[in-house]
């Protein structure tokens, strides 16, 4: 039987003494749901002052590809203006602070150190402490559950908007969680309010529960594909295709020059547990690739327990520099600026100096601190 979780939107009348008779900022997209099918916009506009939409990554439906920046325009429903956070400014600037007195975050992450969303948060959260504004996160779950520890730390050598904070890859916190965990990292002398979740544990995943979902960015649309993202992710930063423009993002992992069957075997040789990668053959749409057949694996999580997909990902970039050195490239925005060490928040990888295996190791003793740190704000058993 699933579960019955209700969200931070379910149980938005706890923030009433802090919403009611103020104007209130709402950053939110499509994800912002509550169990009733009902947008955050919506119960927003009807129980409160609604005067501002803030949209990230993405847009404020949800309609825009990854990457893609768009211009301050009114909601058609609302009526309120939607500003751009994303693009030309990632911050709120006074004119946006000067719109609401109080600000509202309620957006669905995957539990990965890479998604956006994370960091239009708490950038908000830093404008907000500066022009004294307080904060209100409707909290959601987290679909990977909130026990798994997984992943690299990041150094701030690589802090980008991939990455900002010393977070592991695969970090097991709400979102709420993530908003106390930076309060307290940054030492914002911010009112934050956390409206917590109902009904959700640790140990839950995504699947566990009875609980509508909405895919929060175009290229993750379903569990499975959260479930492998914050290892494949990584092929972002090569000239690897990671499945976008097909139906199965991030689960499909390839390109024209790589002998399929190959990397099969030797992917089976590895013997990962509770995982899976099976030779398989795509044509991106879009993206890298776009209308060339590419040939690599799809990944599969037989045992999600006992599966880890940061250290599948990487031993699979492993097989693949291994097999098509001479093919491989790393993508690179700048001279020196390359993704891959964003993405990793390391780049011992990309030098050479580790290896899938070796990676992960050198970051235990981090991940360990970050586990031992995390306790002080964990709101769920």
């Amino acid at each position: 039987m699933k579960h019955k979780v209700l969200c931070g939107l379910d149980r938005v009348g706890a923030a009433d003494r802090l919403l009611k008779g103020r104007r209130v900022g709402l950053m939110t997209n499509q994800t912002g749901i509550d169990s009733r099918f009902r947008s955050a916009i919506d119960r927003i506009a009807a129980r409160y002052r609604l005067t501002a939409l803030f949209a990230v990554e993405h847009g404020i439906r949800g309609d825009a590809q990854a990457g893609e920046s768009y211009e301050t325009r009114p909601d058609p429903v609302t009526g309120a203006p939607v500003y751009a956070v994303y693009g030309k400014t990632r911050r709120l600037t006074a004119d946006m602070l000067d719109a609401f007195d109080v600000l509202v975050f309620d957006m669905q992450d995957v539990g990965a150190r890479f998604y956006t969303y994370l960091y239009a948060l708490s950038f908000a959260m830093e404008e907000c402490a500066r022009a004294g504004k307080p904060v209100v996160v409707l909290d959601r779950v987290n679909p990977l559950g909130g026990e798994r520890v997984e992943g690299t730390v990041l150094s701030a050598r690589f802090a980008s908007y991939v990455g900002m904070y010393p977070l592991p890859t695969r970090y097991g916190l709400t979102i709420g969680e993530y908003a106390l965990w930076v309060k307290n990292r940054l030492r914002l002398d911010l009112d934050l309010t956390v409206v917590p979740l109902r009904g959700w544990k640790r140990a839950y995943y995504l699947d566990d529960l009875a609980i509508p979902w909405v895919a929060p960015s175009p290229n993750c649309a379903t569990f499975h594909a959260a479930l492998v993202y914050p290892g494949c992710c990584v092929f972002e930063g090569v000239n690897v295709s990671e499945g976008r423009g097909t139906t199965l993002p991030f689960e499909y992992i390839g390109a024209p020059w790589i002998d399929a069957r190959a990397l099969e075997k030797r992917m089976a040789a590895r013997s990962l547990p509770g995982l899976h990668f099976r030779a398989a053959y795509f044509t991106p749409t879009f993206s890298k690739y776009a209308g060339a057949p590419c040939a690599g694996v799809q990944v599969h999580v037989t045992d999600r327990n006992a599966a880890c997909v940061t250290e599948g990902a990487l031993t699979l970039l492993d097989e693949i520099r291994a097999m098509h050195g001479d093919c491989l490239q790393w993508h690179c925005n700048a001279p020196g600026d390359y993704f891959i060490d964003k993405l990793l928040g390391d780049d011992g990888y990309r030098l050479g100096r580790h290896d899938a295996h070796s990676l992960l190791a050198a970051h235990a003793d981090a991940r360990a601190a970050f586990t031992e740190e995390r306790k002080a704000f964990l709101l769920y058993e």
